[in-house]
């Protein structure tokens, strides 16, 4: 299978490790699956060519193309990690409904982590790139009171390789000195997600005041996974992924007013952990992601679409 990965490095590429840890390579032999970017290389003439759709449907190298409707037969099939980018792509672009397949991204591996104890210092986890929420989640902690509550930061632009990294983190430099000199708040950077999975069951609760439309968004499900409270807005994707679990708090453009909104939120949140219907939800919340995301299941998932589909072409 020719794999080509057009778009930056962290969860796409995760993706397809899975995909071909979880598939025969027999079956993804037979296929060409190209992320987002349509026709960023040619169109295979002789395997099934498929669109693997993560990005959202108003990027500027997307929309052009999807706006042509004379491409859309260019692939066979438009795969969507989401029901709700699937929907974007449907209503925007008329895409022709028998091309298309929704198979959700996952996560593989997870440990847990121990119910809280009330009394214990409570930690939070945040890993998502500057640009989709820091600003808010820093103003939220400047009032947030609870001297049990920490956050460590796990953002930057390096996730996206060295070439973006040199061009852009500069621009959020101040964002971080921020985070530094808050009291509540170690700033960490970046850390391979191998690393974020092997400690994430170490916090208490993951907080994401996302304002960015999210696909899907594989951090808040690893969280999830792991037993983590979570905190987050209702932004694009973000409700589909989280399901009933997560305590959503309602997108604001005005973000300030968001800020003082999660501060909210997070306390709280942080005031119950300790509760035995906590404990529970956080239990029903892990089970749930690992049994409908873990990547034993996407990955059959996969396999059955691919071998309908490289059948149906024979």
């Amino acid at each position: 299978m020719k794999i080509r990965n057009q778009s930056p490095k962290g969860g796409t590429e995760l993706q397809f490790e899975y995909l071909e840890k979880y598939v025969d390579k027999k079956i993804l032999d037979q296929v060409q699956i190209t992320t987002s970017v349509p026709e960023k290389i040619p169109l295979h003439p002789s395997k099934l060519n498929i669109l693997w759709q993560k990005n959202s449907w108003d990027q500027p190298n997307i929309t052009p193309w999807f706006k042509d409707k004379s491409n859309h037969h260019k692939y066979d099939w438009y795969v969507f990690n989401s029901h709700w980018t699937f929907e974007k792509f449907r209503v925007v672009f008329d895409l022709p409904l028998e091309k298309c397949v929704v198979i959700k991204n996952g996560i593989d591996n997870i440990q847990k982590a121990e119910p809280y104890k009330i009394g214990q210092p409570i930690k939070i986890i945040h890993q998502n790139t500057p640009w989709r929420g820091l600003n808010v989640l820093l103003g939220a902690m400047q009032l947030v009171k609870n001297p049990l509550i920490s956050l460590d930061v796990y953002s930057s632009t390096e996730i996206y390789g060295k070439n973006f990294y040199e061009q852009n983190d500069h621009d959020y430099k101040e964002l971080y000195k921020q985070a530094e000199a808050l009291p509540n708040v170690n700033y960490i950077g970046y850390k391979p997600n191998e690393y974020i999975k092997e400690n994430i069951h170490k916090y208490n609760m993951y907080v994401y005041p996302s304002i960015f439309e999210e696909t899907f968004c594989i951090s808040l499900l690893e969280a999830m996974a792991a037993g983590l409270y979570c905190v987050t807005t209702n932004y694009g994707a973000l409700f589909e992924t989280g399901a009933e679990f997560p305590m959503y708090i309602p997108y604001e453009k005005n973000y300030r007013l968001l800020a003082q909104k999660f501060a909210y939120g997070i306390e709280a949140a942080a005031d119950s952990l300790h509760r035995e219907e906590i404990h529970n939800h956080l239990e029903c919340q892990s089970a749930y992601a690992q049994a409908y995301y873990g990547w034993n299941k996407i990955g059959t998932s996969w396999k059955r679409f691919l071998e309908g589909a490289v059948n149906a072409k024979k």
